[in-house]
């Protein structure tokens, strides 16, 4: 039995739960969940065995609430939406709200294929969950001692359930700031996804589900993404995806096959640009033309941009309200917010040929591109030259 000095067991929970942290967002979300890169088995059985020893997760489980996270999100059917269940019920009883879904036969058969289901698997880890538990318990107290060990024990416990079940699952749709505007509540809660392995940035991670970099701006930091290239050098993991990068050409004059794959493969990104580059200077420019007359619809014209560039989805009465008024006061901000709809419905058209599309494309930059607003006409002329950066 050691005897550790108080700096010593603190050493060893930061140590044993980061590891835990890892386990789940590197093998349970980014490799089994959304398949987004590929890990070797032996690193896949160590991350296995780690879970089941510090958290009782099985695979199948796991996978299958998050799928059906993605799929029915910030509706009824969302395992742990915080925008249905309430904030304080996802974030402080997130290990409940997940057992209960994870109970749920039909959530197992319809979003958890694919898993492993060898005989490890399906004799110890699956059948007997909180066994490892015990076991490591009993290691526990063995290498510390009664009370530093069951307090060591305890700490390992409440991590996962507190850190990702909760404080991910809650406040990951309900605070931070959002780089992309979608249908769902995700936010990113802060830029250094460094305490839980890169799964703050969790609206990057809806943004972009199938990618393994949650990361998508210069000054983000996805922790776990490191340790994937780490393992990338070593050879212990491979494939990994990454978000679409657009890049734009000079020589475009009009729509093509490229305009449209561009538009459609990284259509959050592009949107957050008309967002900053269209949508705020023009609702700028009227704020500043109404100032000295009408304080009144000065501020309506600066609050205007944030109503403009949310999903309808997410816009309750009050807020539609005052979108609608802004709408109806400014010819130029009514014109922009129906061009941000005309060009969302072209990606929504999935039946539609890409000839159609790519003459739907062509239309909507000759239509802004002869608004009379500068803002907009160069978007235009820019969004025909986009190109996704292919590897």
């Amino acid at each position: 039995m050691a005897t550790l000095p108080w700096w010593g067991y603190t050493v060893i929970v930061l140590v044993t739960t980061h590891l835990t942290i890892i386990s789940v967002t590197l093998f349970l979300h980014r490799n089994q969940s959304h398949r987004a890169f590929s890990l070797h088995k032996a690193v896949s059985h160590f991350f296995r065995g780690w879970l089941w020893l510090t958290t009782g997760i099985v695979t199948r489980q796991w996978v299958a609430v998050h799928r059906k996270h993605h799929a029915t999100v910030e509706t009824n059917d969302d395992p742990h939406s915080p925008q249905i269940l309430g904030i304080h019920r996802v974030l402080w009883l997130g290990l409940v709200v997940y057992r209960r879904a994870a109970a749920n036969l039909e959530t197992l058969d319809k979003y958890g294929n694919g898993t492993p289901d060898d005989w490890i698997e399906r004799n110890i880890y699956a059948r007997f969950p909180n066994t490892g538990l015990t076991v490591l318990l009993i290691l526990e107290l063995l290498a510390f001692g009664p009370l530093a060990g069951t307090l060591v024990w305890l700490v390992q416990m409440i991590w996962i359930p507190f850190w990702a079940a909760g404080v991910i699952n809650g406040l990951g749709h309900f605070l931070g700031y959002r780089n992309y505007e979608l249908e769902d509540a995700s936010r990113n809660i802060v830029p250094w996804g460094i305490l839980i392995g890169g799964e703050e940035l969790h609206n990057n991670h809806h943004a972009f589900a199938g990618s393994a970099r949650f990361s998508t701006k210069p000054w983000e930091i996805d922790l776990g993404w490191f340790y994937i290239r780490v393992l990338e050098h070593l050879g212990l993991a491979n494939s990994s995806k990454q978000p679409p990068v657009v890049i734009t050409r000079s020589d475009t004059i009009c729509c093509d096959i490229e305009t449209l794959r561009a538009l459609i493969g990284n259509r959050f990104e592009i949107m957050a640009d008309y967002a900053r580059e269209v949508v705020s200077t023009v609702c700028q420019d009227e704020a500043r033309a109404i100032r000295n007359t009408s304080r009144s619809k000065f501020r309506i014209f600066r609050k205007a941009s944030k109503l403009i560039v949310r999903e309808n989805t997410r816009l309750n009465s009050h807020a539609q309200q005052r979108l609608t008024y802004a709408l109806a006061l400014s010819p130029r901000i009514n014109t922009v917010y129906d061009a941000k709809l005309r060009l969302q419905e072209i990606w929504q058209r999935s039946s539609a040929s890409s000839e159609i599309l790519i003459q739907q494309l062509d239309n909507w930059c000759r239509h802004a591109e002869s608004s009379g607003i500068n803002s907009l006409a160069q978007f235009a002329e820019k969004l025909k030259g986009y190109r996704l950066l292919l590897d």
